[in-house]
């Protein structure tokens, strides 16, 4: 059975399509998908979206993030009245934290895509990650709040490219057996250096894949080699202990794991430094 999910939204409706895939994960890959009917203004344009999917008699459910309490009760409403399943994503959070702070929600819809600090942060911060690429821009790491090193296809460029989606100035550096790194590691606060390390076999797998013709595998037949990885990933282990990094290992984990790990560290270093400078006081 396929199932489509309608998101509908006074803004983008990304957050709520981040919801639907995230619980679409836990069910067979395929059987949900997604719909989107964005800025919406008025139920009179939910009404005319909805009626041929109903009409149909195909299973569907709506996800809707509407921030304006009128338009949001109007879609309840329209939506109870209609027999059709939804998910009221904005409206229970926006109550909850206002009951918090004691007060009224503005009602702006999508605020989280104004082009504020925190936006220009993040487009700052992909230019920083394009710049600073696989060893590039690596005579001078002084402006990154995070540098990685490890061997390649440690995830290196997906993960600087995610953590620079959220605004953080990455850099990421290649370490290669027998190959000195650039000095400029060595200056890097041991605090913003973050070592990844995999599995041989996953690492050896992954570049097995990226070879592709059998000439190719002759011409660099160690590169894929799992023993030749293995001593690749010890001289790098080695060099890590050397600069006292913080190691992550990114094998079997998601991006967003690594990533999380990563911010994480941050957080408590940057916690842990406040406490200093507040006792110092």
């Amino acid at each position: 059975m396929t199932a489509t999910v309608h998101v509908i939204s006074d803004a983008l409706g990304d957050t709520a399509c981040e919801v639907v895939l995230a619980a679409a994960g836990q069910f067979r890959e395929g059987s949900v998908r997604i719909a989107r009917l964005p800025r919406v203004t008025g139920i009179d344009e939910v009404e005319r979206y909805l009626a041929p999917h109903i009409a149909s008699g195909e299973p569907i459910a709506v996800f809707h993030t509407i921030v304006d309490p009128g338009l949001r009760s109007q879609l309840a409403f329209t939506l109870r009245h209609l027999d059709v399943p939804s998910v009221d994503l904005m409206g229970p959070a926006l109550d909850t934290l206002s009951g918090l702070l004691g007060d009224r929600p503005a009602g702006t819809p999508g605020v989280i895509h104004r082009t504020d600090e925190r936006y220009f942060r993040r487009i700052e911060a992909m230019e920083y990650f394009v710049a600073h690429d696989d060893g590039r821009g690596a005579d001078d790491l002084s402006d990154a709040d995070i540098v990685l090193i490890g061997v390649s296809r440690t995830s290196k460029t997906p993960l600087s490219m995610y953590l620079a989606f959220q605004g953080y100035r990455v850099a990421n550096v290649p370490l290669a057996r027998g190959v000195e790194p650039p000095p400029s590691i060595f200056e890097v606060d041991p605090m913003r250096l973050f070592g990844l390390l995999s599995t041989a076999d996953i690492v050896a797998g992954i570049r097995e894949r990226r070879l592709g013709d059998e000439e190719s595998r002759v011409r660099a037949a160690s590169y894929a080699d799992p023993e030749e990885v293995a001593r690749e990933l010890e001289e790098a282990h080695a060099l890590m202990r050397r600069l006292g990094c913080f190691v992550v290992r990114t094998d079997r984990k998601a991006i967003e794991e690594s990533a999380a790990e990563i911010t994480a560290r941050l957080d408590a270093v940057a916690a842990a430094r406040r406490a200093r400078e507040t006792g110092r006081q």
